[in-house]
């Protein structure tokens, strides 16, 4: 398997899908859907909907049956990178290599961009028709605890708050899992629970969801100290500039990598059990920690 042209295949794929699910541009009122829009189909490596699919296919799911619920993840994650660029978290000018959501439409659209992307997430996830109705209600559970104060926003409440204090591994590995960590684990656990995974399997997979969420968060860490700007889209530093807390800061630079490593390999032992069916997540683990952007 070519990882990057399956990878290409599979963003095709939700890009089309998310250009059917978002209202049209002209839709009234007109300037919020835009800004939806703009943050969504602005680019994007798309890992999370391909994560969903990937995991659905695991476990002998087609990626059709489970295309709404993958949009949606991609839909919260866009959601999240709105609210987090904004001047009272991240202040982040540029995303992608374009303006950030609110330097362009303001911070009160950007703000109800990122609310109504939220929304939408839910509205398709409750129409994943192909799947058991149970599996459904228990995915939509899953997606809002892991997009809530026990994920997602959790995981950004104790980084913001970390910012410019002494923090210990424990608590910066809390932030990891969930800021950045929690959407993996929902993404792989979605596509595996509605195409009707078993239990051990789900297990492994969700084994394999952690190490792997954890690695890439380690290695966007050490981007922002020694990425091209170019390629990353956005400027490089803004960690040691906001005083953020990263891996970098408490562990240095080479130790760091090591850690991000012993997390890949962690991540494909938890396939160990799966077959080729599984050859695109191995794929995707390695691809996570060799990138640069």
């Amino acid at each position: 398997m070519e990882f990057k042209e399956e990878l290409k295949k599979k963003a095709v794929l939700v890009d089309e899908a998310l250009e059917r699910f978002l209202p049209s541009p002209d839709t009234y009122p007109p300037l919020i859907h835009q800004a939806m829009r703009y943050s969504v189909l602005g680019g994007g490596k798309r890992l999370r909907p391909a994560l969903v699919i990937a995991s659905a296919e695991v476990a002998g799911g087609a990626p059709g049956d489970v295309m709404p619920a993958a949009c949606a993840v991609e839909l919260i994650h866009a959601y999240s990178l709105i609210h987090d660029d904004l001047p009272a978290m991240d202040n982040d000018d540029f995303r992608r290599g374009k303006p950030t959501n609110h330097k362009v439409y303001g911070e009160a659209m950007a703000l109800l961009a990122g609310d109504a992307l939220l929304t939408l997430a839910f509205k398709l996830l409750a129409e994943c028709n192909a799947a058991n109705p149970a599996d459904v209600v228990r995915v939509i559970h899953e997606v809002a605890a892991g997009a809530g104060t026990v994920g997602l926003i959790g995981g950004q409440v104790v980084d913001t708050f970390s910012t410019g204090e002494d923090i210990d591994a424990a608590t910066l590995e809390y932030i990891h899992r969930n800021k950045t960590g929690a959407l993996y684990r929902v993404s792989v656990r979605t596509g595996a629970i509605l195409a009707g995974a078993g239990a051990e399997a789900l297990a492994q997979l969700t084994e394999y969801a952690e190490y792997m969420g954890l690695a890439f968060q380690i290695k966007d860490d050490i981007l922002d100290v020694e990425g091209d700007e170019k390629k990353l889209g956005k400027p490089v530093g803004s960690d040691i500039r906001n005083k953020k807390a990263t891996y970098p800061a408490l562990f240095g630079l080479e130790k760091s990598k090591e850690k991000a490593r012993s997390a890949v390999e962690s991540a494909k032992e938890a396939l160990s059990p799966f077959g080729k069916e599984a050859d695109f997540l191995r794929l995707l683990v390695e691809y996570v920690i060799k990138r640069d952007f």
